[in-house]
């Protein structure tokens, strides 16, 4: 069962992510955070009560953190959805567990633990396949003048590493992970909301508007299955699950919005993916048990 919740999670996110290109061209990035954080508040405030959970923390500034870097990396996804083919934007986000990865090897470095690179031989192997793969991808948008949504893509994997370290980081300090959802909600409706005072605001009683509530609906009940499957299923097996959602990604891209991948494009997928998922094992040794990345 903690398979399907993984792969359920995986295919809501996939198809939340097939609303957002869908209601781009007529709502902005920031007005998407905001309207998806303001629905995942109601949805969460129904969790907490369901638990039992108080609202009050004690570590208000890892929330902060937290929410500074998870909403900068969402309002880069978004954007990077609308600018290029569906499966490019979930490859690239979903690159996290490499730069997580990178982020261990780099530290073990600063620590002048030079023995632990060698017995790192693996990751570091997966953190450099990962990068090529990268390139792959990439190579193929600069002919579509595509290079500012891909590197904007790519830093949405990176903040995306920094937010799962933070939400480590709360988890072993005690906090509930419902509580972390509903304050990052919070900071992704505040943030978003704030942002949409500067650029110009769309109406929200037009038929393209129902995007939005599918985003929100559809990201609830993504969070929903992915902390179920974290919380009852083995870490690992879970974590290596999420990368079903390219696979997702790929065919609603083809099959809804005509996206064309090239060879060059799908082996540099396909090496994001296993470089992610050996990335994601080394990554359990190091930190295990980790609690469920919020979306």
């Amino acid at each position: 069962m903690q398979a399907v919740w993984m792969v359920a999670a995986s295919l809501f996110f996939a198809l939340m992510s097939v609303c957002i290109k869908y209601a781009s061209p007529y709502f902005g990035p920031l007005e998407i955070v905001c309207y998806r954080g303001a629905i995942g508040i109601v949805f969460m405030w129904v969790v907490l009560r369901s638990q039992k959970v108080s609202l009050r923390t004690t570590v208000p500034m890892m929330h902060v953190w937290r929410n500074v870097i998870g909403v900068s990396a969402l309002v880069c996804w978004f954007y990077a959805i609308a600018h290029l083919p569906l499966a490019t934007a979930m490859t690239l986000n979903y690159m996290s567990g490499v730069w997580v990865a990178a982020f261990l090897v780099g530290g073990t470095l600063l620590l002048g633990r030079l023995s632990d690179i060698r017995r790192q031989g693996p990751l570091v192997l997966a953190v450099m396949a990962g990068f090529g793969g990268v390139i792959m991808m990439l190579r193929p948008t600069l002919e579509q003048n595509q290079l500012f949504a891909g590197l904007i893509g790519l830093m949405s994997g990176l903040m995306s590493a920094l937010a799962y370290i933070q939400v480590a980081a709360l988890g072993r300090v005690g906090e509930p992970e419902a509580r972390t959802v509903f304050y990052f909600c919070i900071g992704a409706t505040l943030a978003g909301g704030i942002g949409m005072q500067f650029f110009d605001m769309h109406p929200l009683d037009t038929p393209q508007a129902l995007w939005l509530l599918a985003v929100g609906i559809l990201g609830a009940l993504g969070q929903l299955c992915m902390t179920r499957a974290y919380t009852r299923g083995a870490t690992m097996v879970v974590a290596n699950l999420q990368y079903t959602g390219i696979i997702f990604a790929a065919l609603f891209g083809i099959l809804l919005f005509g996206d064309e991948l090239p060879m060059l494009g799908w082996l540099g997928m396909m090496t994001i993916i296993l470089s992610g998922m050996s990335a994601t094992f080394l990554r359990a040794r190091a930190l295990p048990n980790p609690p469920a990345e919020s979306h």
